[in-house]
C-alpha cells in the first residue's frame, strides 16, 4: 500500500472528478465513488474490493475513519488538501474519508437464487433516487436481485448510492444491456423452477395484487416512471398487476417507488403467511 499526496487538481484529481460525474469513464475504470460512513461500512461488510481512500490531514480523523484505514487494505491512500475534499465531497459537512471502489461484473447468473426466488426486473429507470429507494425496498423486503434494462440510469453514480443507504452493496444489482438475454434468464428459470411466473405491473385496471399467487417462483416487472412497462415485457409478463386505488382518490398511481415497495411487500406478506399456516 502506498501513500501519494495530491496537493492540486492534477491528473489524480481528474479521475476522481470523473468517477463523480462521467458515467462513460467511471465504467471505463470499472471503479465509483462511495461517500458517506453507513454507505462505506456496508462497502466493506459486503466484500466489495476498495481500491483506495480518501481523506486530509488537516483536520483531526475520527475513531471510525482511523479504524478504517487500517483495517482495510487498499492500493492507494491518497492525502488531499481539505479544500479538495470539500470539492469531492457532496455533504455539506464535507466527509472526512471518500472510498473509490471497484464495480461488479454484469451476469444473471452470478445472481444467488433461494429455493423460492423472488427478483424483480426495472424497466429502464430514468431517476437516480427512484431507483436508489427500490433498491433499498429489495434488501429490506429480502428481494434475490434486481435486474435493470434498456437505456437507464447508472446504478453506481453516487445519486443511486447515496439514496440506497448502503442497500446497494448487499442486492446483486445487474444491468442487463439488452431484452434477449433477460428474456434466456426467464427462459432458464422456467426450466429450474416448477411454476415460475412473470408478474408484470401497471397503472392500468388489471388483475389486483391482492389476487396474484406471490407465493409461487416470481420475477416483478416494474415500469419506466413515465411509460411503464415496455411492449416486450408485458407480452412476456404472465400477469399484469395493479395496485387498486380508492375511489375517492384523485391520484391515479403511485410513484414507481412506493408501488414497488407495496407489491414487494404484498409478495412477503402471503409468503409469510403461507409460512405460518405449515408450521400450525
Amino acid at each position: 500500500m502506498k501513500v501519494e499526496r495530491v496537493y492540486t487538481k492534477n491528473a489524480v484529481y481528474q479521475k476522481f472528478e470523473v468517477l463523480k460525474t462521467n458515467r462513460n469513464k467511471r465504467h471505463r475504470y470499472r471503479e465509483f465513488f462511495v461517500e458517506g460512513v453507513r454507505n462505506i461500512n456496508e462497502a466493506v461488510r459486503g466484500g466489495w474490493p476498495v481500491h483506495a481512500f480518501l481523506y486530509t490531514k488537516e483536520r483531526p480523523l475520527s475513531g471510525w475513519a482511523q479504524e478504517m484505514l487500517a483495517a482495510v487494505p487498499v492500493q492507494t491512500r491518497y492525502e488531499l488538501p481539505y479544500c479538495l475534499m470539500r470539492e469531492l465531497s457532496e455533504k455539506e459537512d464535507t466527509s472526512e474519508l471518500l472510498a473509490v471502489v471497484g464495480m461488479r461484473a454484469d451476469r444473471l447468473e452470478d445472481i444467488e437464487l433461494s429455493d423460492n426466488p423472488l427478483l424483480v426486473l426495472f424497466d429502464r429507470p430514468s431517476n437516480h433516487g427512484n431507483l436508489g429507494t427500490i433498491i433499498r425496498s429489495c434488501d429490506s423486503l429480502g428481494i434475490n436481485g434486481l435486474i435493470i434494462t434498456g437505456h437507464a440510469v447508472d446504478p453506481y453514480a453516487p445519486e443511486v448510492i447515496s439514496a440506497s443507504m448502503g442497500s446497494f452493496f448487499h442486492v446483486p444489482v445487474v444491468r442487463a444491456a439488452e431484452n434477449k438475454s433477460v428474456f434466456g434468464f426467464i427462459d432458464c428459470l422456467r426450466q429450474r423452477y416448477s411454476g415460475f411466473q412473470t408478474v408484470g405491473t401497471t397503472a392500468h385496471r388489471q388483475t389486483p395484487l391482492t389476487q396474484v399467487d406471490l407465493k409461487k417462483p416470481t420475477l416483478l416487472m416494474i415500469g419506466n416512471e413515465t411509460d411503464g412497462l415496455c411492449g416486450a415485457f408485458k407480452e412476456k409478463s404472465d400477469v399484469l398487476a395493479t395496485i387498486p386505488m380508492s375511489p375517492r382518490s384523485s391520484a391515479s398511481s403511485f410513484n414507481v417507488g412506493c408501488a414497488a415497495t407495496v407489491f414487494f411487500y404484498e409478495a412477503v406478506r402471503q409468503r409469510m403467511q403461507a409460512q405460518s399456516c405449515r408450521e400450525d
